[in-house]
């Protein structure tokens, strides 16, 4: 499995959402402009999210997108498999099936293990976690803000 720009760009977006989780959906604009991401590109990525129940769409002149539970019980694993698919580091580690050598191939092992080790990490992290750490770096570091203090704070 690779962490491409979907599951990095598509976590920075539900990040947004999270910060806004209490205050009403988010429209994609302005999601857009916070974390200077195409509108187009955000897009693709509510459709798979939305399928899996982590997003919900409400309609309507103050209508926008936001999280369908909260912020501490989605994991980032969550939207990792849901735009990268859970396939592993290598199809092999899934669908064995797919290569002769599977059952005889002593780097299959390996990747099975790379690939519970991503998810295992990846599934203890929420996005309450990052939004805590966002906070604290902001903290720490005043003169670098992250779009997302601006949420926070107002």
């Amino acid at each position: 499995m690779r962490i491409t720009t979907r599951s990095r760009y598509g976590t920075r977006m539900m990040l947004e959402l999270a910060a806004n989780y209490e205050k009403g959906p988010l429209q994609i604009g302005e999601i857009s402009r916070r974390q200077n991401l195409s509108v187009k590109y955000l897009e693709q990525l509510i459709i798979p999210l939305k399928k899996a129940g982590l997003i919900k769409s409400i309609r309507g002149p103050k209508g926008g997108h936001m999280l369908n539970k909260p912020p501490g019980e989605i994991t980032i694993w969550e939207i990792v498999s849901v735009l990268e698919g859970s396939e592993g580091i290598t199809p092999c580690v899934v669908q064995p099936e797919i290569c002769e050598r599977s059952e005889v191939c002593p780097t299959r092992d390996v990747w099975y293990m790379v690939t519970e080790a991503i998810e295992k990490c990846l599934s203890k992290i929420t996005l309450a976690d990052l939004l805590k750490k966002s906070l604290e770096e902001a903290k720490k570091f005043p003169d670098k803000r992250c779009p997302l203090d601006e949420k926070q704070t107002s």
